[in-house]
Formats: C-alpha cells, sequence, structure tokens
C-alpha cells in the first residue's frame, strides 16, 4: 500500500503507513505525528480519548526519526501539506531513534555536512532533493523526445577534455597514468557519425583549488552533441532546452519550491522573455563602463557575471571568446580568428555560467594544431582525431551542470546543498 502516491484512492479508509517520525506537537488531548514517507510528510492524529492513558502517553513519548508502522483513517485535511491525514487506531515502533543531533534548532553548516547522512531527512533536504530528481528526469525527457540517444562516457580516461591542470589522475594497471574523467565530451562526438544527436548524463571531476559557493570536485554534468549543427543553432536549442525543462520542474516541484520559499514569479519572469547574447568583447566593455578593471583576454569572474545579468536584465549568452582562454576543440571563428564559436549562458541571481558550449573544430589539421599549442600529445587523441578523417561534419555541443541549475531554481546560494553528497576541497566525508 503506497498512500502517497494515490491518497484518493484509499480515502475514508483504514490504510497502513510505514515511515519515520519526522516531528510532533500537541498538548494533553491530541497528538499530531509528522511521518515521513516516500519523501513525504502525512500527518497522523492521536485523539486521547481513543487509547489509554498509558498508550497516550507513549504516543507523546516517541521520539524524533523512530521508524513505525501506524494504521488509521485516511481522510481529507485542508490545513496539512499532504492534504490528507491519518486518525490513528494502532501503532507499532520498528527502530527506536535516540538522542538524534539534528533538532529544529540552528545547526552550523560544517555540523549539517558532518552529519549529511542525517541531513538528507530534513524537510528542505527532501525538497530539494525531489527537485534534483524531477530536473534529472525532465532532461532525460527532453533529450528522448528530441530523438537523442543517451550514451554512457567513460568515467576513467587517458585523455585531457578540459584543462591538464585539473585532473585527478591515477595510476592504470600497466597503462600508465588515467585520469577521472573532466567530460564526456570527446566520446561524444566520435558517436555523432553514428547517431547524429547524442547525449550523455552522470559525474565528471575537476581538480580545481576553488572555494566558491560555484564549485565542486564531483558534480553532474549533462552534454549533447549534434551532427550537422552550426554554433547558432546550437544557441537555439540550448534556450529552448533551458526553458523546457526549468518549466517542466516549476510545475511537476511547486510544494516543493513552496517549502524553500523560492519566488517562482521571478525565475518564471526570466523564462518568458529570450535569452540575451553579447559578444565577449561587448561584454568586457559592459563591464568596463560599470568601473570594472577588465581587458580582452581574461576570464569574466562570478562577481562580473552577475553584474552583466544585472545589467541585461536576465540570463545572457556570452559568445565568441577569445581562442587562448578556451578549449583546443572549439571552431575558430571566421569572422574573427581570434576567436571561436562558443557560447556561455550566464544565469541572474548570482547562479552564473550553467552551460558551456561550442561549435566544434571539424578541420584535422586545425584540430592537430590546436592540441599542439596546448601542450597536448596527438598520440592521445588518434581515436578522437580518426573522426575527422573519415567523414568529417560540421557539428556543435554544450554541456550542463546539473547542480547548479537545480541551484537557481530552487533559489539556492550554495550547490553544495544541491546534491546528495558533495565533494569540495576540504571535505571527502561522509
Amino acid at each position: 500500500m503506497n498512500i502517497t502516491k494515490n491518497p484518493q484512492k484509499y480515502l475514508n479508509e483504514e490504510v497502513t503507513l510505514e515511515g519515520w517520525l519526522q516531528g510532533k506537537r500537541g498538548n494533553n488531548h491530541v497528538q499530531f505525528l509528522q511521518i515521513r514517507n516516500s519523501g513525504k510528510i502525512i500527518q497522523v492524529v492521536a485523539e486521547k480519548e481513543k487509547f489509554s492513558e498509558e498508550d497516550f502517553q507513549k504516543i507523546k513519548s516517541i521520539s524524533q526519526e523512530t521508524s513505525l508502522i501506524v494504521k488509521g483513517i485516511l481522510v481529507l485535511s485542508e490545513k496539512t501539506e499532504f492534504g490528507y491525514e491519518i486518525q490513528l487506531s494502532e501503532w507499532k515502533v520498528l527502530g527506536p531513534s535516540m538522542n538524534y543531533p539534528i533538532t529544529p534548532k540552528e545547526h552550523g553548516v560544517d555540523f549539517l555536512h558532518n552529519h549529511r547522512h542525517l541531513w538528507l531527512r530534513s524537510r528542505k533536504q527532501l525538497s530539494i532533493m525531489r527537485i534534483r530528481n524531477e530536473l534529472s528526469f525532465a532532461i532525460r525527457q527532453y533529450f528522448y523526445e528530441k530523438d537523442y540517444l543517451l550514451l554512457d562516457s567513460p568515467i576513467l580516461t587517458g585523455s585531457v577534455g578540459e584543462s591538464a591542470g585539473t585532473l585527478f589522475e591515477t595510476q592504470y594497471f600497466d597503462e600508465g597514468k588515467a585520469y577521472l574523467a573532466q567530460t564526456g565530451q570527446l566520446y561524444l562526438e566520435t558517436a555523432i557519425f553514428a547517431h547524429n544527436r547524442v547525449y550523455c548524463f552522470g559525474p565528471t571531476f575537476r581538480a580545481e583549488k576553488s572555494k566558491t559557493r560555484r564549485h565542486l570536485t564531483e558534480f553532474w554534468m549533462v552534454e549533447a552533441e549534434t551532427a550537422f549543427f552550426s554554433n547558432s543553432e546550437n544557441l537555439d536549442f540550448q534556450e529552448d532546452f533551458i526553458k523546457s525543462i526549468c518549466k517542466t520542474v516549476i510545475q511537476k516541484s511547486s510544494e516543493d519550491l513552496k517549502v524553500l520559499e523560492r519566488d517562482v514569479s521571478i525565475l518564471e519572469s526570466f523564462l518568458e522573455k529570450p535569452f540575451a547574447r553579447l559578444n565577449y568583447s561587448e561584454a568586457i566593455e559592459v563591464l568596463q563602463k560599470k568601473g570594472e578593471e577588465i581587458s580582452i583576454g581574461e576570464d569574466i569572474n562570478a562577481e562580473r557575471e552577475n553584474i552583466l545579468t544585472s545589467e541585461l536584465g536576465g540570463p545572457v549568452f556570452i559568445i565568441n571568446y577569445p581562442k587562448k582562454i578556451k578549449a583546443f576543440y572549439m571552431k575558430e571563428n571566421p569572422e574573427n580568428p581570434e576567436t571561436v564559436l562558443c557560447s556561455d549562458l550566464i544565469a541572474p541571481e548570482g547562479v552564473g555560467e550553467i552551460i558551456g558550449g561550442s561549435e566544434r573544430e571539424e578541420n584535422l589539421d586545425k584540430l592537430l594544431s590546436r592540441i599542439q599549442e596546448e601542450g597536448l600529445n596527438p598520440e592521445n587523441y588518434t581515436w578522437y582525431l580518426d573522426t575527422r578523417k573519415y567523414g568529417s561534419v560540421p557539428h556543435s555541443g554544450f554541456g550542463l551542470g546539473l547542480e547548479r541549475l537545480v541551484a537557481w531554481i530552487a533559489g539556492l546560494p550554495h550547490v553544495r546543498e544541491c546534491i546528495p553528497y558533495p565533494r569540495m576541497m576540504e571535505r571527502l566525508d561522509p
């Protein structure tokens, strides 16, 4: 019996509910037990007149996070979060919980992360993980409906996808060094020649020594690659992708967003208008006019990204960055060979970059030259370069950081709350 899935089916019938005591309140006449099942909170009402004095006192003494089975009649209750409640008739304790460390009082961030395995049970975390679940499903559904094939890329690789300075390395038997994948992109590119449209969705790793609220050393990324696709088409696709999945999650997760006190109207206003598109050089000019000391060739940091989204009133694509600060696989801009055909989608409200994308260099000689310029060993990319030898075509792709998008949708200040077990420079446990 799963009353959380279809409670209407069991209305005014006796039901059995298994779960954990999230909390309780009441007086000497009635107790309201908040029971957690399947991530949802169901109120169970225990009226004293239905029990002996001894049993009612036992109900009052049930402690937080005790696991139990309750039975009773399921009735409508408009005042409760779930919309239904159970009028208790029987209960049984399965597993006691003594001195549960995470109480309703305030706790420090370090304390909560040290108890992350328990913190996941809290009301706010329940909502965040459900939003993450809805977003993950919406992403897969979007690509499925667009006829994209899910292709799982390897976690262990011998190739550098982004920057060699941000790799986690390990010894791989007698084969030498292996690295935890920074991206599945290079492998996805090989698959477009078989399937045209492909994507991967899984964990990626960056050994950046960063402690900002936007960085994790292990995070989930969805990446897509499309054959016969220009940079312009790629931009349109990214915008439709973000708008579609965000609208779906807002609709499906309305109750959870209320728990998080997210002002959905702000988010919806961003999604109802076209995303701004700004050349990198234009972005530098805007920042300079705002008093920022920044020159062409410098990367745009988080604070400056926030200036740009505030100035433009919403999400903005920054396009055509200088070649020297972008990855080797990006296609040279024919209108300005010092730049590449790429884009970063910057989300407002301090979230920053959520997507990085580009048209890929399909010319073998130019790609080989860029690999050498970056000081990479071409022998490690023989398999990748083969794609440019046997039927190369124009193609484009992008990567989206899941946790940053969760943070934006949910209105959260730090990505560490957007993943079950965050991995950061100073944290590997639990």
